[in-house]
């Protein structure tokens, strides 16, 4: 009796994940998402001081979304739901129909429920078309994509992160940085550093940290990459070095940023006078070394 409870779990366990492995996870656009892009739209075109019907459809082409700006003629509401339409079941921006037609194949305008007018771009989350939004009745029909073009942006701007705060450094106090060499800011994905030399230094290696280097005054001879030489451990995922052998050698001035990946040597060789620098630590993604 228990064998046979064991072999029916197994075979459903079995059908349960070759039913899975037919099944496809889809994005899907909702009420707020449509009401938000619509909301998008609206706001530029007022921004830009002009009329527009704005529509928005799921990826099947049903309304699920329309609005229009006072003073707009009353079929731009027709047509706008047409672009958008048309763009969520192409999955391609209005314009490129238009074009082609523009070219002599005019055959195209028979298709049922068609409407090839600028103005209807695809809403897309993750690489998958969730929809679409058309605009109709602006000042031309340029502005009638622009606008569909804001719109439709909105999706992909990240969510507000209500852990995140602004960071100010007062003047005062990166002016004090700088006459000691000292951090600004040091947090876990990345640092801010304020540097300042007046001789060489010793080379270094960060296991984990990119330095952006932004060169506020004086110049150096920097080297990168090569061999170092009398490497030692300072502190974890910190390498020193007395100097190196070979490497690239370049001279950076007021002005200049250098990016060095971590992982790669690099070596203040050469200092002729003070020299102030911003140095952005980087943090490598998941951690990573090189």
């Amino acid at each position: 009796m228990q064998l046979t409870r064991t072999v029916t779990a197994l075979g459903l366990l079995i059908l349960s994940i070759r039913a899975h492995a037919q099944v496809a996870e889809k994005k899907s656009l909702t009420l707020a998402g449509a009401e938000k892009v619509v909301a998008a739209a609206l706001s530029e075109a007022r921004r830009l001081g002009t009329t527009g019907a704005v529509a928005v459809v799921d990826e099947g082409g049903n309304l699920l979304a329309l609005s229009r700006i006072d003073g707009t003629f009353p079929a731009a509401s027709r047509i706008s739901t047409g672009k958008a339409r048309t763009a969520a079941l192409f999955k391609k921006p209005t314009r490129a129909f238009e074009e082609i037609i523009g070219k002599g194949r005019t055959a195209m305008v028979a298709l049922e429920d068609f409407t090839p007018l600028a103005g209807g771009i695809p809403l897309v989350m993750d690489g998958q078309t969730v929809g679409a939004v058309g605009v109709s009745g602006a000042a031309s029909a340029q502005q009638d994509e622009e606008l569909a073009v804001a719109a439709a942006a909105i999706l992909s701007q990240p969510a507000p992160r209500a852990d995140a705060s602004v960071t100010v450094v007062p003047h005062d106090k990166v002016a004090a940085a700088f006459q000691r060499g000292s951090p600004l800011v040091e947090v876990g994905e990345y640092k801010v550093h304020a540097s300042h030399r007046t001789g060489p230094g010793q080379v270094e290696i960060h296991t984990y940290d990119t330095d952006i280097i932004h060169v506020l005054k004086g110049r150096a001879t920097l080297v990168t990459g090569g061999t170092v030489l009398s490497p030692r451990s300072v502190q974890p995922e910190e390498i020193r070095g007395t100097s190196v052998e070979g490497g690239e050698a370049r001279r950076i001035d007021e002005g200049d940023v250098v990016v060095v990946p971590n992982g790669v040597p690099h070596w203040f060789r050469d200092v002729p006078g003070p020299l102030d620098y911003y140095v952005v630590k980087v943090r490598a993604q998941d951690g990573r070394q090189p």
